[in-house]
């Protein structure tokens, strides 16, 4: 079944160009600094690399928010967590403790590419959720004193599937949800945590994934059409698309 989008690209333009009505982070700019490491979960015996995006200041930031961001297949090359680093530090310039997390290894098997998805692909979604809750557990031991209360997860194509699973298994963990595009793992339906989905124009969700309007308007659930491809959703977008992206989860973000 496929759902009419409630949006259209007028809203687009508007939501690009409008300020939001309700910020909870001011305007100041930081400059940032990248930061890398590499975890290791002992009970799956798992490296998982990670990559912090984090403003420069020698001032804390009160409440500082946290964000989780989830790259999309990357055929196990590695460094995917740089690969949309227009975003994530463009969140770190606005105050954000953002951490990019590294899925896959060198030594992974290759992401299915025949049978059903939501079958053949749950066990790398599994990967993901955990990855994203050992990185979670583990950032709360070293830096207790983030705001995790209003934590927010973003993922692109296959890690916003991740991300949607993870938001389904742990909505407890979670404040805001964004997926850039994904198109397999079905979306929460709920209302907390606030889910808010970027569409692109070429690549339609499968069935199911997406809300139907009614569940848009019962949950409060955001499904935002773009002009922009799926595949331009990371570094390789034009200046133009990686500003319109960087605007509208932002302004999503910061409202309350």
């Amino acid at each position: 079944m496929k759902y009419k989008i409630l949006l259209t690209s007028v809203i687009v333009f508007s939501l690009y160009s409008c300020t939001s009505k309700k910020n909870i982070r001011s305007n100041k700019t930081y400059e940032t600094k990248l930061d890398t490491l590499t975890l290791f979960d002992k009970s799956r015996n798992r490296k998982i690399p990670i990559a912090f995006y984090s403003p420069k200041t020698d001032q804390k930031i009160p409440k500082q928010q946290v964000i989780i961001f989830s790259h999309g297949y990357g055929a196990n090359k590695g460094g995917d967590y740089f690969v949309y680093s227009y975003l994530t530090q463009k969140l770190a310039s606005k105050g954000y403790f953002t951490v990019s997390i590294q899925h896959e290894l060198p030594t992974d098997e290759l992401i299915p590419m025949d049978g059903k998805p939501q079958i053949v692909r749950m066990p790398f979604w599994e990967r993901g959720a955990e990855n994203i809750l050992f990185v979670l557990n583990e950032l709360k031991k070293t830096r207790p004193d983030l705001d995790y209360k209003h934590l927010t997860m973003i993922g692109h194509s296959n890690g916003g599937d991740m991300t949607a699973l993870f938001a389904n298994k742990y909505p407890a963990l979670v404040y805001k949800v964004i997926t850039m595009d994904n198109r397999r793992m079905y979306l929460p339906r709920t209302s907390l945590p606030k889910i808010y989905t970027l569409r692109s124009n070429d690549y339609p969700a499968d069935d199911g994934v997406l809300p139907s309007p009614e569940e848009q308007q019962k949950y409060h659930i955001t499904v935002q059409p773009t002009n922009i491809n799926h595949g331009h959703m990371d570094n390789k977008g034009s200046d133009s698309e990686k500003e319109l992206l960087n605007s509208l989860i932002l302004k999503y973000i910061e409202q309350q």
